[in-house]
């Protein structure tokens, strides 16, 4: 991205990020996968589960704010959104990864539920793509901030 500069307009950073994103490999992915708290889960417990997770506080913050459906869960879609998370984790062996920005609770367990059934290749296709778009959000956060 540095190499890149300047960029003439938002639009051709936000273009510029997504080519290098999709260019990387998906040991690169998992590697900011890793930076995430998983869905649902508090900030203080996220770097108990997600070990070498190095995030500042601006990332845990904007992660707050991208996950903020989770405040008005319920017991049961809490208890049904753990659940999922480990058979998740336990099947692609890292945590799910979606752009949780605008989405209820009950929306990120529809969408996990509707992942569960991905092959590895798909899945790994599928969150890198999520990570993207939540790339995309933090980075116009940063450039109106």
């Amino acid at each position: 991205m540095a190499r890149r500069r300047p960029f003439a307009s938002s639009d051709r950073l936000l273009q510029a990020a997504s080519e290098i994103w999709w260019r990387l490999d998906p040991a690169d992915w998992m590697e900011a996968f890793r930076a995430h708290p998983q869905i649902g889960e508090r900030q203080s417990i996220s770097s108990s589960s997600a070990p070498g997770a190095h995030t500042s506080a601006q990332a845990q913050a904007w992660s707050a704010q991208e996950q903020s459906g989770m405040s008005r869960a319920g017991v049961g879609v809490t208890m049904n959104l753990e659940e999922a998370n480990r058979e998740y984790l336990g099947k692609f062996g890292y945590i799910f990864i979606v752009c949780a920005t605008g989405k209820t609770a009950d929306e990120m367990l529809a969408i996990l539920r509707s992942r569960l059934p991905n092959t590895p290749e798909q899945e790994i296709r599928a969150a890198a793509e999520e990570q993207n778009k939540i790339m995309c959000l933090r980075l116009e956060r940063l450039l109106t901030a």
